[in-house]
């Protein structure tokens, strides 16, 4: 259990849990006490836990390097009891947010905790999100939590973000989608022409189409025109750009959002090993949300 980060001392009633698929930036994990659970990344028969023992720069190399392609795996119950147990000592309520239940086990690993510590008062939630989609579902409810907001009011802010957030992003190719068993619907794009880029999104849990366009400068073009589409006019938005080892991209894209966007918070974060493991190097996203 040594390896389970856990965040700080109380400063309210409510601890936020979720999982390291959210791929938050280390910084915003300590200043909203966010309790994560890593899930685990195979290469071969060596396991590493996400985040923790294995960071993107190194997992990256591992891919590009390695003999094996990897696969994931989610933290068991008994990992999920142990941070319940340990949170319930200290707080009135747990709220546990986690990757969609379609693409990962993680979920239902922590519905099976959260019986086995049935003297806690624990909220499990299938976000039907991962990376920063989930990643500012769980931000906005750590900083109610912060404020000292109730648990109705945490699950309705909750509610609300899941309901307005908005994720697109482009893989270079659709091989570790279709390896790792996670393409979903956009199977349908398999088979594209070369230099054909697959623009995504998620959609009730799953993986699905969008649209193919040609080339990398026609995806870029692409995200932000899914930003124009999507967004509340004159609302100024939250924004998330994650990539899969593609720095410059993503600081391309941020330049550009920030031109012709309001923007109230921008993060530049990196793609874990796990969502590394089905999107791949070169990846771009974007996840905003209207304030």
């Amino acid at each position: 259990m040594d390896k389970i980060s856990y965040r700080g001392e109380k400063m309210s009633r409510i601890a936020i849990v979720t999982d390291s698929t959210a791929d938050l930036p280390e910084n915003y994990i300590k200043e909203y006490n966010i309790n994560i659970v890593p899930l685990k990344v195979f290469f071969g028969d060596k396991e590493y836990k996400d985040w923790i023992e294995l960071k993107p720069e190194q997992f990256y190399k591992l891919l590009k390097e390695g003999k094996h392609f990897p696969r994931t795996s989610q933290p068991s119950p008994a990992e999920f009891e142990g941070v319940y147990k340990n949170l319930a000592q200290r707080y009135d309520t747990i709220i546990s947010l986690h990757i969609s239940g379609k693409l990962s086990g993680t979920y239902q690993s922590a519905l099976v905790a959260k019986q086995m510590v049935n003297e806690a008062d624990i909220e499990v939630i299938d976000t039907q999100v991962t990376s920063m989609a989930l990643g500012y579902i769980v931000l906005e409810a750590a900083r109610a939590a912060q404020k000292g907001l109730g648990k109705k009011d945490i699950l309705e802010i909750i509610k609300r973000v899941k309901e307005n957030i908005k994720v697109f992003f482009v893989v270079d190719t659709l091989k570790y989608l279709e390896k790792g068993g996670r393409i979903g619907k956009a199977r349908a794009f398999l088979g594209s022409l070369l230099n054909i880029k697959p623009v995504l999104t998620l959609e009730e849990g799953l993986v699905a189409p969008v649209e193919k366009v040609r080339g990398r400068s026609k995806a870029f073009k692409s995200l932000i025109n899914k930003i124009h589409k999507y967004s509340k006019k004159d609302q100024p938005l939250k924004i998330s750009i994650m990539h899969g080892n593609n720095l410059e991209g993503a600081e391309k894209l941020k330049e550009e959002i920030i031109h012709n966007f309001h923007v109230e918070e921008i993060i530049v974060a990196e793609l874990g090993a796990v969502i590394g493991t089905y999107t791949g190097p070169g990846t771009l996203a974007v996840t905003f949300l209207s304030s």
